[in-house]
This record gives structure tokens, sequence and C-alpha cells, in this order.
């Protein structure tokens, strides 16, 4: 048996058994738990219901004393009764609102007349659970009928951590039912907790509590330590503490931003119960942050001379607009239709992925790079078209984003509605949230752009399995064999030509190609090629190849034989892993190497 003693002091920890008040709370829970299975209370995610019942079902009676010295003082009042010059104490107790209340009741209790009686009331506070599971009525001037009290009473959401869903939620749950008979709020969402980046509690004495100003502004690892040394740690834990920090903060919290912080916290949530933080991420979502700005920057750069309406922005008509453009505006849409879906199902981290996946990947990547030809062109017509597309993007875009990023989307699209004749409103916060255009939407330009991209990674492959750069311009083929998909490649070549940095793009129906080109088959129907005449030397290629083959053969070679050698056995289990990894990277090396031989000699051949 361990005695227990306070590491404060020193003193012995000893239990002391002391009278407590207790509350039944059988038919309380049983309303508790009925109001979930009715759907009059829902519980999200869904997965703590089962911890609901299992509480509730199997509930005891409530200890709601503490021997405290602050907290709500328990309205309990012993009553002793005057027995000539002493007062007798038989255990009776009342409840009352207060001292005078209280004497009366025991006086009628006992059946004496108030002189002969006085009450003392019990030094006990409230279980703070207790006190706390009152709130969401009596914060409204509960238990008088106020004005408040009618009009904000229930309440519709309940947002806090799954690990208090017994402790506050349900008490808040059952006090309400039992007190107002109301449901004190419709709807309970309970966040994960967080802990560090290997799911361990965040301790004081580990030394792995991240402090969110740390992130927001950043702190050196001297800094974290210094904390430490100042802190209220016990000296025995400070050094656990400080090497904590020295391990997983080396060069201590580079400066991330609220933005950052609020975007990857939400972005976690769909891990469960607990987030497992890992600051590198946070740091990715700031970079994210710098992206955003570059991105807002590059296209108010060529929003300059913009000279549309903000009433011909709204009758936009779709049709008219260019393909690239139509896809864009239909990939807003229905990111927009993804949020608010996401959004009222409570999954934040699906709201984070589709802002992101539509900022970084469909605008960033993709779109601004196909309109930069457009936007630097003679067309004036086109221009005009893709400058009022962008402008949508981004003041459309800014406002998806905000609830998640709320200050530099704040500050950017102050910038982006910036514009003389137009009216927004004063702040981001007062504009309405996007929600999905009908009339933007067009599922069928997907298959389209599928195949674009499908043709770009695929050129983009070939450029790099024959160290083509962009000065080099090589001749694309893109091969249909249809005059009605040939239609489709004419209308994406403009595109292709842009985001696979090519020269000349030639579509044709004809199978006939020069024999120096090289292939990739994207399907049945298309065929990309590309012409390297006069820009690879095969032979050379063949030569270099063959050197490199050698060197990764002799490597791949040292390896096996260590590997063979008796004495291999003894070697750890880790380092033979890591042993086994490296030679079928080596293999796959060596095949990749001599299959680019066989290709250049298959094109010396033809030239």
């Amino acid at each position: 048996m361990q005695i227990p003693i306070c590491t404060r002091t020193g003193d012995i920890v000893e239990p002391l058994l002391k009278p407590q008040w207790y509350v039944d709370c059988k038919e309380m829970a049983a309303r508790a738990v009925d109001a979930v299975k009715k759907g009059e209370l829902v519980i999200m995610p869904k997965e703590h219901v089962n911890t609901w019942y299992r509480w509730l079902e199997n509930i005891h009676d409530w200890c709601i004393s503490r021997q405290l010295w602050w907290g709500h003082r328990i309205p309990a009042y012993k009553v002793l009764v005057k027995d000539g010059e002493k007062w007798i104490d038989n255990d009776v107790w009342v409840a009352a609102h207060n001292q005078e209340e209280a004497v009366k009741k025991g006086a009628e209790k006992v059946n004496m007349p108030v002189e002969s009686i006085r009450v003392e009331q019990d030094p006990d506070v409230l279980d703070t659970w207790f006190s706390s599971g009152l709130f969401p009525f009596s914060v409204f001037g509960w238990p008088n009928e106020t004005d408040d009290l009618k009009a904000f009473f229930p309440t519709t959401l309940l947002e806090t951590g799954h690990d208090i869903l017994f402790f506050w939620v349900a008490r808040m749950v059952m006090m309400s039912l039992e007190l107002t008979d109301k449901l004190p709020f419709r709807q309970v969402y309970l966040h994960a907790m967080i802990r560090d980046k290997y799911g361990r509690k965040m301790s004081k004495s580990l030394g792995n509590v991240i402090d969110p100003l740390e992130v927001i502004n950043g702190c050196t690892l001297e800094e974290m330590l210094e904390k430490i040394r100042h802190g209220n740690l016990d000296r025995s834990e400070v050094e656990k503490a400080s090497q904590g920090k020295r391990q997983d903060f080396p060069d201590g919290i580079p400066m991330c931003g609220t933005d950052a912080l609020r975007f990857g916290l939400l972005a976690y949530t769909i891990q469960g119960i607990n987030i497992n933080l890992d600051i590198q991420r946070v740091i990715g979502y700031r970079n994210f942050c710098n992206k955003l700005w570059n991105a807002v920057k590059f296209g108010l750069m060529n929003l300059e001379g913009f000279s549309a309406t903000q009433e011909e922005i709204e009758k936009l008509d779709v049709k008219t607009l260019a393909l690239r453009d139509q896809w864009i505006l239909s990939k807003l849409s229905q990111t927009a239709a993804a949020c608010n879906k996401s959004f009222e199902e409570y999954e934040f981290a699906n709201v984070t992925t589709q802002t992101y996946n539509f900022w970084l990947y469909t605008l960033c990547d993709r779109y601004l790079e196909m309109i930069k030809p457009v936007i630097n062109g003679n067309d004036l017509e086109a221009k005009k078209k893709a400058q009022m597309t962008l402008f949508i993007c981004l003041e459309y875009g800014l406002r998806l984003l905000h609830p998640l990023m709320p200050f530099i989307t704040e500050e950017l699209w102050q910038r982006v509605t910036a514009r003389p004749g137009f009216k927004f409103p004063e702040s981001i916060m007062l504009a309405s949230y996007p929600v999905e255009n009908p009339l933007w939407t067009n599922l069928g330009l997907e298959e389209k752009m599928e195949l674009l991209d499908q043709m770009v990674h695929e050129a983009r492959s070939l450029k790099s399995d024959y160290n083509l750069t962009r000065k080099n311009n090589p001749t694309f083929y893109l091969a249909a064999t249809d005059e009605e998909t040939a239609s489709t490649l004419r209308e994406l070549a403009a595109d292709f030509k842009t985001l696979a940095q090519a020269g000349e793009v030639i579509v044709s129906t004809d199978a006939s190609f020069p024999h120096s080109c090289a292939v990739k088959h994207i399907n049945t129907k298309v065929t990309v090629l590309v012409n390297l005449q006069g820009l690879v030397d095969f032979a050379q290629e063949i030569t270099k190849l063959s050197n490199q083959l050698k060197d990764v053969q002799n490597r791949k070679e040292k390896l096996e034989g260590k590997m063979g050698v008796e004495a291999y056995v003894k070697v750890p289990e880790e380092i033979k892993q890591r042993d086994a990894k490296k030679l079928e990277e080596l293999k796959e090396e060596v095949k990749k190497i001599q299959d680019s031989i066989e290709r250049f000699k298959e094109l010396a051949k033809t030239d």
C-alpha cells in the first residue's frame, strides 16, 4: 500500500468522512434519455449518443455538496429547538430561500413557535455542476418570468467539449426539464480535445503544453524555457518539461497568426474525440494564407483597367463565357453548395477541405494560369469576360472562406470590393454567405476538364521523361479518333498549351504523325504526342542513362552483398527493414532507366 503524501507540503493525505447532500436523479435522467431518443435533443457527433445513454441509464444519486470556501452555499438549514437554556439538535433540516423563511418552515416542521427555534445554514456549497446546470435559464432572471427569459430561453445550440457531456450537459438538461419543463437547447455540438502530436494529454510537467498565443505570435525555444523556469512547476519537473520543449520545438514556433491556427483547428475536427495537434500543419496553413494573399494580389493586378459594372456582373450570361470561365464558376457554385451542406451538418473539416481545394488547386493552380494569356492578349472582349469571372471568384471565394479565416479575408475583401460604382456592405461580416447558383452549375463541364487535366499530366510527364524545358518549345499533337472528340480537343487546346507550357498544339484525327514523336495514350479516343525531332540527342541521352544505370547497379550490388553476408542476421530489425526498402527502390530505379534506354533506342531508329 502506498501512503498518499502532498507533493507541496509533505503532509500525509487522509480521507475524512463527511455527511453529504444527494439528489435522486433517476426520473430526471429518464426524461433526458427520452428527449434524445425522440429526437427533441440532438447530440453531435452521433458517436457520443451511446455515451449519453450509458451514463444516464445507469445514473446514481448525485452528491451535490462540497466542503469548500467558495461557491453557492447550500440552502439547507438545521433546525435547533430551545430547551431551557440549551438548543437541542434533533437533526431536523429544512430548505429555504433565506433565514426568515427557514425559521417559519422549521417551526412548522417541529410544531413549535418560532420563538422556540433557531436555524443554522449548512456551511457546505453546491457542486459546481449543480450551479452551472442552472445557467441556461438562471442568467435570464429565472425563477421570475422576465422578458429575457421569454425571448431567449430555450436556446438553440450548445457547443462544448465531449469530456463534460455528463458532468455539465446532462445536468443542464435534467435541471431545465425539472425546473422549467423545457429543454435548455435543441442541439449539442461536442468538440474534440486537443492533445500533442503524439496523442499525449497536454501537461506542464511534460513540457508539451502549446499556448495559442505562442502559435499566433511566434515564440523562440529560449522564451518557452524561460516560461517553464519561472512557472509554478516543482523543481524536479522543470528539467523534464524543458527537455520536452527542446524535443518538440528545437527551433521554437514561427509566427502563424490567428487565421492559420483557427483554420488548422477546424481542419482537425474530423479526427473525432481527440486532436493530435502538430504545429507543422498549422505552419502549412500559414503558407496557405500567404498563397491567398498572393493570389488576390495577382488578381488585383490583372483587374487594372477592368471596366465592367456591378449590374453587368449580376446579369452575366454564363453561356457567353469561355469554357474555362464557365468551369471555374461551376466549381465555385459546387463549392458553395458543399460548404453550406457541411455547415448545416457541423462538418467543419469538410468546409476547410472544400475552400482549401478551391483556392489552392482549382483557382490558383489551374484557372489563374489559364487566363494569363487571355489577360495579356489582344482580344478585349475575352479579356473583359475573364476579368469579370476573376472578380466574381475573388469576391465570392473570400466570403466562402471568411468564417474560417476572418481577419485576412476581411482585409483582402475590402481591397477587392473597393471599386467605383460598386455597392457592397461596409464589412465582409455583413455580407451574405454564398450559396449555390444553379445558373453557374454545369456538371457536364467536369468531364471535359478532367480530360484536360489528364492530357496536361501526361504532357508534363513526357517533358520530364525527355528533359524538355519551356525554352525547347516542343510541338504537341492531340490525336482524336473521331470528329466529335476532336471538336472537344480544339476547345481545350489553348488551355492545354498554357498549362502544359507547350509550343504549337495541333489537333488532328489523322493517324499519321512524325516518327520522332513520343506517345502517351489518354483513353481509347485521345492520344498525346510530343515531337522530339531536333530537341533530343538520342545517342547522348543513351550514353548518359547508361552511365547512370552502371552507378545504380553498383549501389544495388553493393547493398545485396552487404545483405548476403552470414553476419547480417545479427543486424537490428529496423536496419534490415530499411535496407530491404532501399533495395526495392534501387531495383525500381534500374528498371526505369532500362525502360528509358529502350525508348531512346527505338526513337533513334526513326531519327
